[in-house]
């Protein structure tokens, strides 16, 4: 199935590149593979949500959160790639949690990506992964995501 059947078959449609807010870019392919930067939770070009975790953000919000980023990180990659059918594995997410003091459930937040990822390219979508708390994010942004996809 392609990859744009199984997005529409999820509801799901990949959004604009958000505009990169300083010297970088949004992905860049070496090899093969494709490195996305860091990517926040934009609709409709705006931030989603701000807030920390353990203060402001329940777990579950911030989960749907991430979901968003990683579906902005695929589209950072489709934008080089020309598409994601040639995705032929996510291998890393790397995901940025704000959290105040005390809050360790950054896992439990990044399975919004994870989980986004495999519904997307199935076992092909299963990753090596690092969920990270942090004092702050950009934007204030209670969460970033970004990802390494192998392609052919």
């Amino acid at each position: 199935m392609a990859v744009a059947d199984r997005l529409a078959e999820l509801g799901l449609v990949l959004p604009e590149v958000a505009a990169p807010a300083g010297s970088y870019v949004s992905a860049v392919a070496s090899g093969e593979l494709v490195f996305t930067a860091g990517q926040l939770p934009f609709v409709d070009g705006k931030l989603a949500r701000t807030g920390l975790l353990g203060a402001d953000v329940e777990v579950e919000e911030a989960a749907d959160l991430a979901a968003t980023a990683a579906l902005n990180a695929l589209a950072a990659v489709a934008g080089v790639l020309g598409g994601l059918d040639r995705v032929v594995r996510i291998v890393k997410v790397v995901g940025f949690v704000a959290s105040a003091p005390g809050f360790t459930q950054q896992p439990a937040v990044i399975n919004g990506a994870s989980n986004l990822l495999v519904d997307v390219f199935g076992e092909h979508g299963r990753h090596a992964r690092s969920a990270v708390g942090v004092a702050a994010l950009p934007l204030g942004s209670p969460v970033e995501v970004e990802l390494i996809a192998q392609f052919h």
